[in-house]
């Protein structure tokens, strides 16, 4: 094997290694080569015309779409604008119809200047739209980059303008795309006492299916209001099993800039819901963990209010201590920095569960924040979860689109 093939291996397996989970794929060298070499050909939904232009002619859209809705080099707006379709409505989710959003900044309905489309926001007060919004529109169509986790509101988006559909009688088109976290399932699963806006569906943290097999599962379940169901077509991805690695060519939203991002998204979010910063207001969010008064490790760095984070982020202007992840190879949910930060803080009497609600959305339970405080390991945490997330993939196997 020669130098350069052995340093590019090594460099993709750091992207792509699993954390030793019971639901996480272990893959070799060689796996990971091939993936990649697959992932080339990999054709998401929207990118296959011959299976939806047909069905879509005179019908009046509306699309639930953002910055990652490429079709090749061109927005999903402007490729269907030049086939000669009626576009009458874009909705806009969370970080809005161009991506440019801070996290729960709120998004406006507007007019897009380069088409003079109508946006009408879905995030914000009005998360679902109404029936008049719906009154010129036939057909909706969902093409949104999604990264396989629960709390990522996407998916609560999708949800909701489902079950508008479902309500006024209307088509719901998925435009399906790779999970980047698709090998893996790991973390607790929903307790629906503590359902929200970032937690809507009694699934686990990563359920490792694409928005087109979740769409499947919802609509299957009965989880819209009422147990309505939408009719409900999903363009597949062509060339892709759930095993493969997926390097998005847009990033999703801010502050989820790139693939080891995306990794560690699964760990690094519970500390949104202490004092500790994961980077948000750096060029490195969710790739570092720090604070202020005290630190596990010798990385220093300091927020500041920059595109992506301007509405003042946590510690920000202050000298921060902690440990840089960017060579990490973590993946699935790793608890043991939380744990271990956890235990500092009770060092050092100070209080890390500061927006304890907020952490018991983010995990769907309480459970998780309970057992951390009680003094388990990461370990029996983890073994806690097991019985559930057996359920779930049994219960997510009809849904399955991909092998």
């Amino acid at each position: 094997m020669t130098f350069f093939k052995t340093l590019f291996l090594s460099m993709l397996f750091l992207l792509t290694a699993c954390a030793q989970t019971s639901q996480t794929i272990k893959q070799t060298n060689s796996d990971l080569n091939s993936a990649l070499s697959l992932t080339a050909g990999i054709v998401t939904g929207a990118q296959q015309p011959n299976l939806y232009l047909e069905q879509l002619k005179g019908k009046r859209l509306g699309l639930v779409v953002n910055q990652t809705s490429m079709v090749n080099n061109q927005h999903l707006v402007d490729f269907l604008l030049a086939q000669g379709l009626q576009i009458n409505k874009i909705f806009a989710p969370e970080h809005g119809f161009r991506g440019d959003h801070d996290a729960g900044a709120k998004v406006n309905s507007s007019v897009d200047g380069k088409t003079g489309i109508s946006i009408v926001s879905i995030y914000g007060k009005n998360k679902k739209p109404s029936a008049e919004a719906l009154n010129d529109v036939d057909v909706l169509i969902f093409d949104i980059q999604d990264v396989g986790l629960r709390y990522y509101t996407y998916i609560s988006s999708m949800h909701y303008m489902m079950e508008a559909a479902a309500e006024n009688d209307k088509i719901f088109i998925v435009f399906d795309r790779p999970n980047p976290n698709g090998f893996t399932v790991d973390g607790p699963v929903l307790d629906l006492k503590f359902q929200s806006f970032v937690g809507m569906h009694q699934i686990p943290l990563m359920h490792g299916m694409t928005v087109g097999e979740l769409a499947k599962m919802i609509n299957g379940e009965g989880w819209l209001k009422n147990a309505v169901k939408v009719n409900l077509t999903v363009i597949p991805v062509s060339n892709y099993d759930r095993h493969m690695s997926y390097y998005l060519p847009v990033k999703p939203s801010p502050n989820l800039p790139n693939d080891v991002s995306i990794a560690l998204y699964a760990s690094l979010t519970f500390f949104e819901g202490t004092p500790v910063s994961i980077g948000r207001g750096t060029d490195f969010p969710f790739q570092v963990i720090g604070f202020d008064k005290f630190g596990l490790g010798d990385f220093t760095f300091t927020p500041r209010a920059i595109k992506g984070a301007s509405m003042t982020p946590k510690l920000k202007g202050k000298l921060v201590k902690g440990v840089d992840l960017r060579q990490s190879a973590i993946r699935g949910v790793n608890l043991d920095h939380l744990v271990d930060w956890h235990h500092l803080f009770v060092e050092n009497d100070e209080e890390f569960f500061t927006l304890a609600p907020f952490f018991d959305k983010l995990a769907g339970t309480d459970k998780l924040r309970k057992q951390i405080i009680s003094g388990l390991s990461s370990v029996e945490i983890r073994s806690s979860w097991q019985s559930e997330l057996n359920a779930f993939l049994q219960q997510r196997q009809q849904y399955l689109l991909y092998p």
